[in-house]
This record gives structure tokens, sequence and C-alpha cells, in this order.
């Protein structure tokens, strides 16, 4: 067990080694069903808005803490739907900044609305979808599993370039050390440690 929590791994109540941050709870329900997998389906492009910015919110905070407050986050951002959340204006700031369902940044919450927008530009221009897409097109070729935490970089070329991309779109928020999390979140690499249970082939886009 001692090695095993040294390589990243623990062994849960259930007998199934996992990545060790995903011990119990809701940690390990988002491990097991929803890290590392690329969503599908017609709403594709909420879903990544979601993951974007919760990404973006977990910034200098832990992901237990926003992964606890994620239905006060739906439920504050209109359930991420960017037409409705692209409309927020001061009345809604002013809300989201009174809403201790969320947590309460200023420029965070500003990036959530600008991001929004520059969703609704990408598929007046390119269609619905195409904002997961392209973010999907940025997935590196597959690298062997890592088998502890110190092979997971916290940010790479991939992530970087992903960056700039979208900085040139029109969103903010999207440093590529933030960038790489998503990329892990969404399955772009996969980053489960080698002998994690829900280690599994990135799935592309729908």
């Amino acid at each position: 067990m001692t090695d095993q929590v040294q390589s990243g791994l623990v062994l849960g109540d259930d007998g199934e080694l996992r990545c060790a941050w995903a011990g119990a709870g809701e940690m390990r329900a988002y491990h097991d069903t929803e890290w590392g997998r690329f969503p599908a389906g017609p709403d594709v492009d909420r879903i990544v808005f979601e993951r974007l910015t919760l990404e973006a919110f977990q910034s200098g905070l832990s992901w237990a803490i926003i992964l606890r407050k994620r239905p006060g986050f739906r439920e504050a951002f209109a359930g991420f739907d960017p037409y409705r959340v692209a409309a927020f204006g001061e009345a809604e700031r002013s809300r989201l900044l009174e809403d201790a369902g969320i947590v309460r940044n200023r420029a965070k919450i500003d990036a959530t609305i600008t991001n929004a927008r520059a969703i609704l530009a990408f598929r007046d221009s390119e269609g619905p979808g195409e904002f997961a897409r392209f973010v999907a097109s940025f997935a590196p070729e597959a690298r062997p599993a890592p088998t502890s935490y110190a092979e997971v970089p916290g940010q790479t070329p991939e992530s970087l370039a992903l960056s700039k991309a979208l900085k040139k779109r029109g969103f903010t928020f999207v440093g590529p050390t933030t960038m790489y999390a998503l990329m892990q979140a969404l399955g772009l690499v996969n980053d489960h440690l080698d002998g994690c249970v829900a280690r599994e082939p990135r799935e592309s886009v729908a």
C-alpha cells in the first residue's frame, strides 16, 4: 500500500486502484465517470464551456472546492447555456458577486461572460459543435501512461498553443496551465496513472 501511495495510486474500498486524488465521494465519482472523457452529442459546446469555466475558477484553489460548488455554479450561470450567459449584464454580475454558492471572483465572473460571447461568435462563424471540435483539435499524440505525478506536466506546447488560439478568438482566463487542466478533464491527454481503473483511450468528438 505504501508503494501504491508513493506512485500516486490508492486502493479503494471497492478493491480498485485509482489516482490518489480520487479516493472517495464526489471526487471518486468525477474521476471514474467524467475526468479524462470527451463529451459527445448536440450539447457538447455547453459541456466544454462548463469545464472551461470551472477550470478557470479552480485556478489558485483546490478542485474539491469547485466540484462541491458545481451545483451552485450551474444554477448561477444558467446551466452554462452560452446564449443566456452571454446576455448577462451588470445586474447579473452584481448577483454573482453576492452568491455564496460559487467562488465570488470578479475577474473570473467577467471572464465567464466574455467567454460565453466568444463561443457564440464561434458558432455564428463556424456552426454548433465547432467550438468543442476546435478545442479537441489541439490534442497531442498519445503518450505512455504516467507512472507517478512527477511525470505529469503542468503545461505543454499543445496547451500553450490552445491558450494562444483561444485568446485570438476573444477568450480570457485561458492560460496554458488552465488549458492543460482542461485538456486533462476532457481526455485530450490521458493522465490517469498507469494501473488506474479509469484509464481508457481518450474518446473523440462525436
